[in-house]
């Protein structure tokens, strides 16, 4: 059996259980049962995998390197740091302003940690609208504003990349996300961000996630990484996340070594 807490991200994967992540607990017997669990919410995580040993997909490093910018940020530090902007992650409590200008200038670029679909990225052009920024947050993520008008979303699910494309910002303004505005465009997909895209998850193991690459000057950045990515770019393409996901799941259960398959996967 499989079940699933977001029931619009399984559409047409077959023989899913719906349940409502407020319910977990009372169908805990259920859960316990199930051979996979999909897109549990990050406060599930925990209790499924390290106390009830559920399989989850996404993975639980998707989930944990992705809750976050600053969960990203720091592993790509680790792991890509030429491919990753010029980031700094400070304290509200002892910031210091004019060693933040030193360091970016004007314009630089400002994030809350966790948001998406451009809310909460900010193009900051002067001290009065740093300060508004670091008084509404705690924990401050700045950013060098880097010379670009588009970028890359490449989609990698299961354990490849399935559909990429530029999102192109309307002319004059700061962001890139469909959902501020941009439009899309699907030629011209380098392929040096493809592979950089399947060499960082299979390095940091994400097998469900939204990449925003940045091109400058030939260089690859990745600004950050969306685990419950909009699906509208890949529909435009005919492409049907599920599908890659039914798939991915099938194969792991088909593995002739999990006793658990269940009948109904079948895969050629």
């Amino acid at each position: 059996m499989l079940i699933t807490f977001n029931p619009f991200r399984t559409i047409g994967i077959p023989n899913v259980t719906y349940i409502k992540p407020e319910n977990m607990f009372k169908e805990i017997d259920k859960i316990k049962n199930a051979e996979y669990i999909l897109f549990p919410e990050y406060w599930q995580v925990n209790s499924l995998v390290y106390g009830l040993k559920k399989k989850i997909f996404p993975n639980i490093s998707t989930y944990q390197l992705g809750h976050n910018k600053i969960e990203t940020t720091r592993a790509l530090w680790a792991t890509f740091p030429k491919n990753t902007p010029y980031t700094q992650i400070l304290s509200r409590d002892n910031v210091d302003i004019e060693t933040i200008e030193e360091e970016f200038g004007y314009p630089l670029v400002a994030k809350e940690i966790k948001n998406s679909m451009g809310r909460g990225v900010f193009l900051i052009k002067n001290r009065q609208e740093l300060e508004e920024y670091i008084d509404k947050n705690s924990i401050l993520y700045i950013q060098e504003k880097l010379p670009i008008d588009r970028d890359l979303r490449i989609v990698y699910v299961g354990n490849k990349v399935i559909g990429a494309y530029w999102r192109i910002a309307k002319e004059g303004e700061f962001h890139n996300n469909i959902a501020k505005g941009a439009s899309y465009d699907y030629d011209n997909i380098p392929l040096e961000a493809i592979e950089l895209v399947k060499t960082v998850a299979t390095t940091l193991d994400i097998n469900h996630a939204g990449f925003d690459i940045a091109v400058v000057d030939n260089n690859f950045y990745i600004l950050e990484y969306n685990v419950m990515f909009g699906n509208e770019g890949l529909r435009n393409m005919g492409i049907k996340v599920e599908e890659y996901i039914y798939e991915y799941i099938s194969k792991d259960f088909n593995n002739p070594n999990n006793p658990n398959t269940p009948k109904y996967f079948k895969v050629s």
